[in-house]
Parts: structure tokens; sequence; C-alpha cells
């Protein structure tokens, strides 16, 4: 049953969107609203799993007597699996453009470029319609290339600015022609910037700096990232599809409208977006020249929107990285590493 007209017209558009959970029983009805696959991480497994523990138990036995990063990545791999059946045939109807389900890599391993090959190797083993993780460090992006020539689905992710954006596309591209020269079909690969989280960073630099920036501008700095960054991976013909991600409202889903990018909506975003009457493309309108002007005052959007504003070497070292990649570790694979089973 339809329950959200918007999302349907977004669906049929250019763009695709993705639900943005590890709830299970919610993913018959996005899809019938039009979902074609799913961004779960760390937290939002960690989530399900600590929601509805009942449910869950009979489905991660195999995780008993485990402990530590062994214990999480199978317990991820019992939840992810089960929810990647759900999605398998948007996979095979699509034949591997959409239909994913993600999993990520252990956020610990951000700075070690063979540790997520090898985990990025097993996790793509674990369904057909596997979508593997990968975080915008520079060790990140090494792995995401060597895993998009071996013929992988990646989704470079903890990525909150254009020049990662940037970077992971290109890293994907170099996989996919070493890919096709290796004889093989490349797979389908996406890029992320988290949008309302570049936002929340912002803001907090704004405070800190006592900035006169009003929240107007602040929470369009991730759109005009994200369209910064669309523009350039366009202009520079990369296949990847750009993923908007951790929005904060359906103002962030609105203005990228009518873009060929795959949405990444939660459950808030969801809801908001029942009270979007008209699909309007607002892809591109460009954030206006004042508003990039004052936002330009904060050096940290100046890194953010240029597309050279970081080297890949300082990609790890952004405040909005380390303060997710710290979540995704505490709040999310170290709590599914303690769950008592």
């Amino acid at each position: 049953m339809v329950t959200n007209p918007y999302l349907k017209k977004l669906s049929e558009s250019a763009g695709y969107w993705w639900t943005d959970t590890a709830i299970i029983q919610t993913m018959d009805e996005a899809i019938e609203n039009g979902a074609t696959g799913v961004t779960t991480n760390p937290i939002l497994v960690m989530k399900s799993l600590y929601g509805d523990p009942e449910f869950w138990r009979p489905y991660i036995k195999s995780a008993e007597g485990l402990s530590g990063d062994e214990k999480a990545e199978e317990i991820l791999r019992c939840i992810t699996v089960e929810i990647a059946k759900k999605f398998q045939p948007i996979y095979e109807k699509t034949n591997g453009a959409q239909g994913f389900v993600c999993a990520q890599v252990n956020p610990k391993k951000q700075g070690e470029t063979e540790a997520m090959i090898e985990m990025g190797r097993r996790l793509a083993a674990w369904a057909p319609n596997i979508a593997v993780k990968v975080p915008a460090t520079a060790a990140g992006l090494r792995a995401i290339e060597e895993l998009a020539a071996e013929g992988y689905t990646t989704v470079g992710t903890v990525s909150f600015s254009a020049p990662q954006v940037v970077g992971i596309a290109a890293a994907q591209q170099r996989g996919i022609e070493r890919c096709r020269k290796a004889g093989r079909k490349p797979a389908a690969q996406f890029s992320v910037l988290m949008v309302g989280r570049l936002d929340d960073y912002l803001r907090d630099v704004k405070k800190d700096m006592r900035s006169d920036v009003p929240e107007s501008d602040i929470i369009q700095a991730g759109t005009a990232a994200i369209k910064n960054a669309y523009r350039e991976c366009k202009s520079r013909g990369y296949e990847a599809k750009l993923m908007p991600a951790g929005m904060r409202g359906g103002y962030h889903a609105v203005a990228l409208a009518g873009s060929d990018m795959s949405f990444s909506l939660s459950a808030g975003i969801l809801e908001a977006l029942k009270s979007e009457k008209e699909f309007v493309p607002h892809i591109d309108e460009p954030v206006p020249a004042d508003t990039i002007a004052r936002l330009k005052t904060i050096p940290e959007f100046v890194r953010a929107y240029e597309i050279d504003g970081m080297k890949e070497c300082e990609f790890i070292r952004f405040g909005a990285s380390q303060r997710t990649l710290s979540q995704f570790v505490e709040a999310g694979w170290n709590m599914i590493a303690n769950f008592k089973m």
C-alpha cells in the first residue's frame, strides 16, 4: 500500500531512495513506497538488535560463544542477510543496479587498508546484493578502489565534504576501469555525503568561533557541498551515484529532488516528506550566493565545500569524520559485540 506519494514520485524520477534503518518489520512498506535499498550502519543494526532482542535471538544463534569483533561481525551478518532477502528481487530485476543492503566494515579499522579489503570481501560474500560500506579516509579510498576493481559494490561513507565525495567517486572509477580491463563486469558504486551531519558539525564550529552566520544558512551547508560535488562528478564522467544521507529535515531531500542520486532516508525524513504535496525538481537550483559567502566565513565550511578543500590525508582528521567514526565504534560496533546472547 502506497502511503507516501512523494516517495513514489522520487523513485519514478531520475533518483532512487534507500531506507535508512535495520528494522526488518518496516521493509515491506518501504518497498511498496519505492525503496530500492537499505543503508544500515553499526548504530542502526545495534538499535534494531536492542530494540527487539527476542525477535533477533533465533537468527543470531551462530554468534553464541563468540566475543569481541568476531561476535559483532557474526551478528551483523545474521541481521544483514535477513534484510537482504527482502531486496534481492529488486537486485535481480534491475540487473544489479539497485536492491542493495549495506554492510559496513569494522569502524575501528578506519586507517587499515588491507584489513578493510579483507573484511569487505567477507561482507560481499554474505549475499549477492551486499554493498560494502567503507569510510572515506585515505586508507578507505584505497580499499574502495581495490574492492571495486574486484567487482564488488562499494558505498563510500563517513563522508561530509565535496572533496571526500569526489575522492570516493574517483577511487570507484579507477576500480571500475581496472575491473573492465580485467574482463569483468563492474558493479554499481555509491558515494555518500552525510549532509545533516555536516550541518551539525558546522553549527558547533560556528558557536565556538562566535560567528553570526544564521541558522538559515547553516542548514544549507550540506546541500551546498553535495550540489558542488554532484556537478564535479558529472563533469568528470564518474559512474558512481551520489548518496545524500544523514538528513535532518525533509528540506534536504526536497532541495536535491530531480537528481540522479540514491537518497538515504530515515523514518523521520520519510514522515516529513508526507507533507510535500508536489514533486518539483530543485537539483539545478544553486544555493544562493549570499548564503555561500556567509558560510565561507567559517573555515571548516570552505574545507567541506571546495573540491580541493582537503587532501585525502586530511579526511580522517576532519572533525565530522572523527565524531562519526567514534560514534560508530562506541554506540554501534562495541554495543553489538557486548550484546547478551
